[in-house]
């Protein structure tokens, strides 16, 4: 089947998060990460095939590849940025039909891979639906691809791993060894005052949180584990702090609010971005008590 371009008809900004945090409390608590297995063969397995590891099976049908920049060492105000944080690619597919499939997924690139990049995923079929950055002050400076797709799933795949591949990103290599889950602050305060539970890997604590209402996109229904949502995470930096870096899902008439608490809490917004159906907005850094500024933003 010949792909069709998701549209981006209706505003969607992403705003990615860098701030600091003080004061977390030390004590830890083991995570699981519940709702997340390897694929293991099944509907799946031609694509994971053109991957050349297992996706994660997620909630709503979907499978994710994630493919973490471990080739890059980024440093954002002194402290060098873990790829669970902020320097994470990934591609979600979900099943829309018989051989047809959505795809979602965003690639983090340094400025000489993003034109390549750019031509192989459009040459395929693949949507470039924004391309802008989430960090502030970084170094190197990192751009982030964001993608969408309709069409043949291995079509697709194929498309996304061409142009992963004309960058430095180290695929996985299979499962590796069981990483601590105790990250030196205390992951259940940080829930508790989200209001949502997390998830520990990639040495960061990782908090989703959905949209409330059924998303769609060009009458495809879109789960939120298509990355439909807000994303928090937390990266421990010592001492009872934290890097933090996070993407806030809205529609149009949040924006406004959402910046405007933020602000008043000394968190600085970027520029709204398209991508979708949904908006989303970048902080830099702020000062203590973060994650209650989060939960009065949600």
């Amino acid at each position: 089947m010949k792909n069709t371009k998701l549209s981006s008809s209706r505003t969607c900004t992403l705003a990615a998060v860098i701030i600091f945090l003080v004061s977390l409390p030390t004590t830890s608590l083991t995570q699981t990460t519940a709702g997340q297995k390897a694929a293991t063969g099944g509907e799946w397995k031609t694509v994971e095939d053109v991957f050349g590891f297992p996706g994660d099976v997620l909630p709503g049908g979907v499978i994710r590849f994630n493919m973490p920049r471990k080739d890059l060492h980024v440093t954002v105000g002194g402290t060098e940025i873990k790829p669970g944080l902020a320097l994470g690619a990934w591609a979600a597919l979900r099943y829309v039909g018989k051989n047809d499939a959505m795809v979602m997924g965003d690639l983090v690139l340094i400025e000489e891979e993003v034109a390549p990049v750019m031509k192989t995923l459009e040459d395929g079929g693949v949507e470039v639906t924004a391309l802008h950055n989430h960090l502030i002050g970084e170094s190197p400076r990192i751009l982030y691809i964001h993608m969408g797709g309709h069409g043949d799933p291995v079509k697709m795949a194929r498309t996304i791993k061409q142009a992963v591949a004309l960058t430095k990103t180290p695929l996985p290599q299979g499962g590796g060894a069981k990483e601590s889950e105790d990250i030196g602050f205390d992951v259940a305060a940080v829930e508790k005052i989200l209001g949502y539970p997390g998830a520990v890997s990639g040495g960061v604590l990782h908090v989703n949180v959905p949209r409330a209402e059924k998303l769609t996109e060009e009458g495809m229904d879109t789960p939120p584990s298509m990355g439909m949502g807000t994303s928090i995470n937390f990266q421990p930096t010592g001492n009872g702090k934290a890097a933090i870096a996070g993407d806030f899902a809205m529609t149009g008439k949040e924006v406004g609010p959402v910046m405007k608490v933020l602000q008043v809490l000394d968190s600085h917004s970027l520029s709204p971005y398209n991508n979708c159906r949904l908006t989303f907005g970048t902080l830099p850094p702020g000062t203590e008590q973060r994650p209650r500024t989060y939960r009065a933003a949600s």
